[in-house]
Parts: structure tokens; C-alpha cells; sequence
């Protein structure tokens, strides 16, 4: 898809798990800072109704700010047709979430009350590509390749694709990345999966490198 999309990946990216039982100190920041692949099933165990596969390109630590002072991150994110992506938000960070190509992708917002639930009631204001909306809760709004939407901090929002419009690329700009600590899933679920490894490993994913 990325091939399709004339997107290119990084070199860390390509490196084989055998590579990484080799590589030192200079490639800590993709360690820490949990760069490259990433897949989940949220901890559902039904990836082709509930998955999505990721790839971070670029982030910072939060945690480790004097080392790594980045404040920002990219990603790519990947959502075949039939997937869905549940429902969460942020605390901590801002993103543009852009539809790179491929199908459609459809986001679905609620506002947050201050306990933290869903509010079901409130019209959400969306900011899409320097245009501002106003839609009713649970709004599912539409991407096209080329759009994007800004979401902000402690909005509701999933994904899932336009059915018929084939599977999408989308593309992640936001403020540092902490998938451990900064989403915040209602209904509960998992973030990283349980993964049964029948085979060998085809790359690590961001959560799995040794130590230099």
C-alpha cells in the first residue's frame, strides 16, 4: 500500500529481526522512543473486524524529554475494509489524522464530559482542512484521500472504511506519541496484543526490541 501510494518507509523499517540482536546504541531512539511497526487486535482477538496496523515514523519522549526533545510524531496507519478502530481519546495529545489514499475513511466524534464518559448530546465542532463544522453527536464524518481532520484533546473518535471504497492509507501528525499511557479506550480494551508466535517473525514491532 505504501509502494501504491508512493510513500517510503525508513531503513529501520527494513531491518530483519536478526539485524537488531546486533545493533548498539546508535539506534536507541528508535527503542525508545517505540519507532517502526505495530499491529493490534486490542487485545480482541479478531484483527479482521478489530485491527489496525501502524507504523511510527518519527516521535519524541515525553519521559525522557532531555534526551530525545522531539514535540512532535508521525505515523502511518493502515485500516483495511471491515476493520474498525475503537473508540478513544487523548489526554495529553493533538492530531491530524490525513488520509494519505485508498478508500474512504470514516471518524466517528463525541465530545467528553468531565467525568470522562461519552457525551452522547453535544454537537461537536470539527476542524477539517481549515474548515470549521459543526456536527450532532456521533457524527460519522468522511475523509477522502487528501483530507484530513484536526482532533484535539479529550475527543471521542474511531475509524473504520467507507464500505466499497477499498482499504486506506492515513497518515498521523500529532504531539508526542505514548501509546502506553495517553489513550484512553471506552468501551475498555487492550492496546498491544497477545501475538502466538507460530512463525518466525517477519519484523519486530516497536514493543518487542532487545536492549543495545
Amino acid at each position: 500500500m505504501c509502494i501504491k501510494e508512493h510513500c517510503y518507509l525508513p531503513p529501520f523499517c527494513h531491518f530483519v529481526p536478526e539485524q537488531w540482536e546486533h545493533l548498539g546504541h546508535e539506534y536507541d531512539e528508535v527503542r525508545d522512543c517505540m519507532l517502526g511497526w505495530d499491529i493490534t487486535d486490542y487485545g480482541l482477538g479478531n484483527f479482521d473486524m478489530v485491527g489496525f496496523s501502524l507504523i511510527t515514523l518519527r516521535n519524541g519522549n515525553r519521559a525522557m524529554a532531555d534526551k530525545y526533545p522531539k514535540v512532535y510524531a508521525e505515523k502511518l496507519l493502515y485500516l483495511k475494509e471491515g476493520q474498525y478502530a475503537p473508540n478513544h481519546f487523548h489526554w495529553h495529545k493533538t492530531e491530524d489524522i490525513i488520509n494519505r489514499g485508498g478508500g474512504n475513511v470514516l471518524i466517528r466524534v463525541y465530545n467528553s464530559l468531565p467525568n470522562e464518559e461519552i457525551d452522547y448530546e453535544s454537537p461537536v465542532t470539527v476542524h477539517l482542512d481549515g474548515h470549521s463544522l459543526t456536527v450532532p453527536a456521533g457524527s460519522l464524518v468522511s475523509l477522502r484521500p487528501g483530507e484530513s481532520i484536526h482532533v484535539q484533546q479529550y475527543l471521542y473518535h474511531d475509524f473504520s472504511v467507507e464500505p466499497g471504497t477499498g482499504p486506506v492509507l492515513l497518515g498521523e501528525v500529532s504531539q508526542c506519541n505514548d501509546d502506553n499511557m495517553d489513550n484512553h479506550f471506552n468501551p475498555p480494551v487492550g492496546r498491544f496484543p497477545e501475538i502466538e508466535e507460530d512463525e518466525p517473525p517477519y519484523r519486530l514491532l516497536c514493543n518487542e526490541y532487545p536492549k543495545a
